[in-house]
């Protein structure tokens, strides 16, 4: 039986990054789902022109700016409607190799989410200053050893789901808009018992356009995980 894998690829202001990704995904036999957050660059308008031009493509139009989270949570809806049973989020600006693709979806024949580690042996980082290599370590390390999970790379953005995880997980209980919803998703997914497995990656820092992280993202991260905690010592989660 042919699987069906859908890149979910949020896209706020990506237009110099996105038409040579989505078309180095074509290559690895996926679907694409743009969800552009009306990026005021012109992006949301190329991806419609890409999917006019490529089969592999889709465009999922979102009125303004919410977040990671909220972008993604659209994304997921739109792929299980679609039929799809491996869903893949990824970053649209080559942070993450789009070859890679395919190490995930062979992987996800032996877990149900498949994480693209940073910090697992092999793994590494490219281009990054020691204050963000600091923060985003430490982030991962943080939210381990509070939520007493084994998973190294909790932070990630690269990752392949199997979608009976996303049916189980409750996405409209999820309320996290930016990295902290990396941390909730696969947190969720290891309380509803799913067998979680990282592959290592390297994470390239973008060469085009700007970094979407910021102080209001890094914050929510270390008020989310302690709550997200207490929720599931309550039998909340």
């Amino acid at each position: 039986m042919d699987v069906r894998t859908i890149v979910c690829l949020p896209t706020y202001n990506e237009r110099e990054n996105l038409e040579p990704m989505v078309r180095a995904l074509g290559e690895t036999g996926v679907s694409v789902l743009v969800i552009d957050d009306n990026s005021p660059d012109g992006t949301g308008q190329l991806a419609d022109r890409l999917a006019a031009e490529l089969d592999h493509v889709e465009v999922l139009h979102r009125p303004r700016k919410e977040g990671l989270g909220p972008a993604y949570l659209a994304g997921f809806e739109r792929a299980l409607a679609s039929g799809a049973d491996l869903i893949i989020e990824m970053d649209a600006d080559f942070s993450h190799d789009p070859s890679d693709v395919l190490c995930l979806i062979q992987a996800a024949s032996e877990a149900d989410i498949v994480l693209g580690s940073r910090y697992v042996d092999g793994g590494s980082i490219r281009n990054w200053g020691r204050l963000r290599r600091f923060v985003s370590a430490g982030g991962s390390s943080y939210a381990r050893h509070i939520l007493g999970v084994h998973v190294r790379d909790l932070t990630g953005g690269f990752k392949c789901f199997r979608r009976e995880v996303l049916e189980t997980i409750e996405l409209d209980a999820i309320t996290a808009r930016g990295y902290a919803f990396q941390i909730e998703t696969t947190y969720r997914a290891l309380r509803a018992g799913y067998r979680v497995n990282e592959v290592p990656i390297t994470f390239v820092d973008r060469e085009r356009g700007g970094s979407k992280m910021s102080k209001r993202i890094v914050l929510e991260a270390i008020w989310k995980v302690p709550l997200l905690r207490l929720q599931a010592l309550l039998g909340r989660l």
